[in-house]
């Protein structure tokens, strides 16, 4: 699953990728209303290839924990972040049972359940080998055309 370009600014809500750079600013869109505009260097970015989830033993990515939910889900939507919080917990132990109970808060649990639905929506969620059958249908597709 790749998230290199999707980011979280703190203090916005939702999730942005990013589409140019700039010498002082990085240009992001919205994933849900399509809007883009400047964020400056005095903002906290922060790559949700970059974060990731403690455990007792170790730190797990985002994304590893996103393809578990994925799969567990067979492609479609999680939990809602609405849930209370003890549905979220019992969920999340489900996916990553040994996570940190004492360092991950419960709203590190809704961000990465609202994150995921958001990610489901604008279709940014998809394992590779799922990305290589989609490509390989769409070349077929273009050669039936060019014939």
């Amino acid at each position: 699953m790749d998230l290199t370009d999707i980011i979280t600014i703190s203090g916005k809500p939702g999730l942005y990728t990013i589409v140019g750079k700039s010498k002082n600013n990085v240009i992001v869109e919205s994933l849900t209303e399509k809007k883009r505009f400047p964020t400056f260097n005095s903002n906290r970015i922060s790559a949700l290839s970059d974060i990731s989830i403690y455990t007792y033993d170790e730190e797990v990515l985002l994304s590893d924990i996103y393809r578990t939910i994925y799969e567990k889900e067979d492609g479609g939507k999680c939990i809602s972040h609405k849930e209370n919080s003890e549905k979220l917990s019992l969920y999340l132990e489900g996916i990553l049972p040994n996570y940190d109970k004492e360092q991950v808060y419960n709203s590190d649990i809704k961000k990465l359940f609202q994150w995921y639905n958001l990610l489901h929506d604008a279709k940014k969620l998809k394992l590779k080998e799922d990305q290589k059958k989609e490509d390989s249908k769409e070349e077929k597709n273009n050669v039936k055309k060019e014939n």
